[in-house]
């Protein structure tokens, strides 16, 4: 977990700053994953920290989550082409990956807990 605090101030994502007066915070939580080998052993424990999405409001700001993910027909068809081409392919895990939206309002959000 403070491994994904470091990144998270690495990457100038966050500030801890007071709560100002009439300001609500959103909520937060820890999700936690296990990865495991080839072979079905356990490689390792991921954490991710996000905020807790409950408190959009449908009117309002309820279309401005934004999470790309790749289909898996997608996939199949990009190794169907590599494998007919012969194309060489690499695989590339990436620790941590934020997406970068413009925010033009200030969000505040609880500390998480045990921090």
């Amino acid at each position: 977990m403070q491994n994904e605090i470091n990144v998270l101030e690495s990457n100038q994502t966050w500030t801890i700053t007071p709560l100002p007066i009439g300001a609500k915070p959103i909520g937060c939580r820890w999700v936690y994953k296990v990865k495991f080998d080839a072979d079905g052993s356990i490689e390792r424990y991921k954490e991710r920290l996000v905020a807790k999405g409950y408190t959009q409001r449908a009117e309002f700001d309820f279309q401005e989550i934004f999470s790309p993910v790749a289909k898996h027909t997608t996939i199949r068809t990009l190794l169907a082409l590599a494998a007919t081409h012969g194309w060489t392919l690499a695989q590339l895990d990436i620790n941590n990956a934020l997406l970068n939206g413009e925010l033009h309002e200030d969000v505040y959000m609880d500390i998480p807990l045990d921090y």
